[in-house]
């Protein structure tokens, strides 16, 4: 006898039957084909709608409780809609099944197209959903692709210090000189090719050579590290001017109109160096303001600083910090260094407290120097020195966490904790 195949099946017809008596499955089913024998023609004899594979197997489930047969009656149909109504609504006139009364009820005919086309659809929303999150990238991300692997191939490293440098250092007059790589690449991003990094605080010797050959513009971070960076220059090296970002910012993070407006509003390197002796920051942050802009900068230092790990109060020789660590901040703290007791070791944390990676001791200054992403804090298995402060100054790394410690918290505006704070 042939079946159809549920996958070819347009149609299911779902039946009740309520039974006074007991019966068998196989009653139900030959009650079905000889008491719906003739009544509907020969086209749509149910034996030969079997036979032909244009309904499937009557599939009959059924249970008998207190005396009193219940169940179902599945049958997928090929038919069209109408005929497969037809064959239906036959079910109901079946009144008896053996010697016992029955009742068939067709509660409902499913379309099976339509519960695939639903299977479909939000199959369909999950490819697409994947395909635009993974496989197509938008206008703006290929944009930025391009335009950083161009920045990225256009710096070189330059002098025998290696430093990270714009493609016109050699060729250009002045030359501009920033705090780190990420600074050159942001000047690269809007076209300023003659930008060469100090990488950290202290003057390479190529920075010196350079000065006594070229104009150089010190730009800094509108921070108390940036006044750090111009005291150095001017001490060590022929520093012509000097330019400041903007109060808070960081050269690597500020736009185009900001960096030429900072360009702009350079000063003498004599003149910064006696307003930062003075400690005259503030003084000197007012000039540059007012010689590029109608003096919509001129706020104090204390209430300009909204970068989001509250640097603040930087132009005091002594630090004044006014960092609040959150408890569950130090909690986490507390056990990473746990984690890492015995095992002299490092975690690197990002803004969001993630571990960036775990290394050793020995490597992490290295780590530290190679990273272009931000680093938010530190936690290591050791002692903190001088050293390892210069590379976080650098990494403008906010925390510092470890078992003891060399410095004194209040001449570095990194927040340095220990066990003991934790």
């Amino acid at each position: 006898m042939g079946k159809i195949s549920p996958v070819s099946a347009k149609y299911i017809v779902h039946a009740s039957i309520e039974i006074e008596g007991v019966v068998e499955r196989p009653d139900v089913i030959g009650a079905i084909f000889g008491q719906t024998e003739g009544l509907l023609g020969a086209d749509l004899e149910l034996r030969e709608l079997q036979r032909s594979g244009r309904i499937g197997r009557i599939e009959v489930n059924i249970g008998t409780k207190s005396g009193k047969s219940r169940g179902s009656i599945i049958i997928p149909s090929s038919l069209d809609k109408a005929e497969t109504s037809i064959v239906g609504a036959a079910l109901e006139v079946i009144q008896r099944i053996g010697p016992c009364n029955a009742k068939i009820k067709v509660n409902k005919i499913e379309d099976v197209r339509v519960s695939k086309r639903k299977l479909v659809v939000e199959r369909a929303k999950e490819l697409l959903k994947q395909m635009t999150d993974k496989v197509l990238p938008d206008s703006q991300e290929l944009s930025d692709e391009v335009a950083h692997s161009v920045r990225v191939m256009e710096i070189q490293q330059y002098g025998k210090d290696r430093l990270p440098a714009g493609p016109a250092i050699e060729e250009s007059d002045e030359i501009i000189v920033v705090e780190g790589r990420a600074d050159v690449l942001n000047l690269l991003k809007h076209g300023i090719k003659n930008a060469i990094a100090m990488n950290g605080t202290s003057c390479p010797d190529t920075i010196k050579d350079l000065s006594r050959k070229k104009i150089v513009t010190a730009f800094v971070d509108g921070d108390r590290g940036g006044n750090l960076i111009i005291k150095e220059l001017t001490t060590v090296a022929d520093l012509d001017h000097v330019s400041k970002a903007p109060d808070g910012k960081e050269v690597e993070e500020i736009t185009k109109k900001e960096i030429h407006k900072a360009l702009r509003a350079k000063i003498a390197s004599e003149q910064a160096k006696m307003e930062i002796s003075n400690g005259n920051s503030d003084k000197h942050d007012k000039k540059r303001s007012g010689s590029s802009s109608s003096g919509r900068n001129n706020k104090k230092r204390s209430s300009s600083g909204k970068n989001k790990y509250s640097r603040q109060n930087r132009s005091s020789q002594r630090y004044t910090k006014s960092y609040s660590i959150s408890p569950k901040e130090k909690s986490e703290f507390k056990n990473m260094l746990e984690d890492l007791i015995g095992t002299r070791g490092a975690y690197i944390l990002d803004g969001k407290m993630n571990i960036m990676g775990k290394v050793p001791i020995s490597e992490l200054s290295t780590t530290v120097k190679s990273l272009n992403t931000s680093i938010y804090a530190i936690v290591l298995d050791g002692m903190i020195d001088k050293q390892l402060l210069s590379v976080a100054e650098s990494a403008r790394v906010e925390y510092l966490i470890s078992m003891k410690s060399k410095i004194d918290p209040s001449k570095t505006r990194i927040n340095v904790l220990t066990e003991s704070d934790l």
